[in-house]
């Protein structure tokens, strides 16, 4: 017998889907409108985006910012508060609630993961877990947030880590898994040149 077959194992039957019907459906009807009303809306167009999503029942203050190539898997579990953005590119897979916090950015690529699989069971259910982003948050490019982490307030994530774990607040956290390296320091005018207020940010 082979080490191979030694730890293999009848896979089992898939698992009933954790998703309603009606959950199936709404993603169908909302992903036409994302790949033409959504996608193919000018870039200053925000009101308009906004509008589609909070049809679809996202909690968006009025100033939040999604960007047309942004990708969001299911809008009823997206709330962005005061002066949020994410960018264009960025895939929001929010099985369970995604909350991002007022002047908080994600920059292009980054991935905001709401679900993992159990890996322990054969069939790989899926296990849904929500997001929580605090506020003046910046995640840089290309940016991994795993399922059921929160991001507290202040915190600067470096392009292209990793997060796998709660982050503490007004630290500068870098690497995979990203951990702190280090305090952040704002000046006296936390709200000033913020850049999700007039354009998309950059990493």
């Amino acid at each position: 017998m082979t080490q191979s077959q030694e730890h293999s194992s009848p896979r089992q039957a898939a698992p009933p889907s954790p998703h309603s019907l009606q959950n199936k459906l709404m993603r169908v009807l909302w992903g036409i409108v994302q790949a033409t009303l959504f996608r193919c809306s000018p870039r200053p167009f925000h009101a308009w985006r906004n509008f589609l999503l909070r049809l679809f029942g996202a909690k968006l203050h009025k100033s939040a910012r999604v960007y047309p190539r942004a990708k969001v898997w299911g809008p009823w579990n997206l709330v962005m508060h005061e002066l949020s953005a994410i960018a264009d590119d960025v895939d929001c897979y929010c099985v369970k609630p995604i909350t991002i916090g007022a002047r908080s950015t994600v920059s292009q690529y980054s991935y905001l993961c709401g679900a993992t699989h159990d890996h322990e069971r054969s069939a790989l259910p899926l296990i849904p877990m929500p997001i929580t982003i605090g506020e003046d948050v910046w995640i840089a490019a290309d940016v991994f947030v795993a399922p059921g982490t929160t991001i507290n307030d202040g915190v600067v994530v470096g392009a292209r880590s990793s997060v796998f774990t709660d982050l503490p607040a007004w630290t500068i956290c870098i690497g995979s898994p990203a951990k702190p390296k280090g305090p952040r320091a704002l000046d006296s005018h936390p709200t000033t040149d913020q850049p999700n207020q007039t354009e998309e940010p950059s990493p």
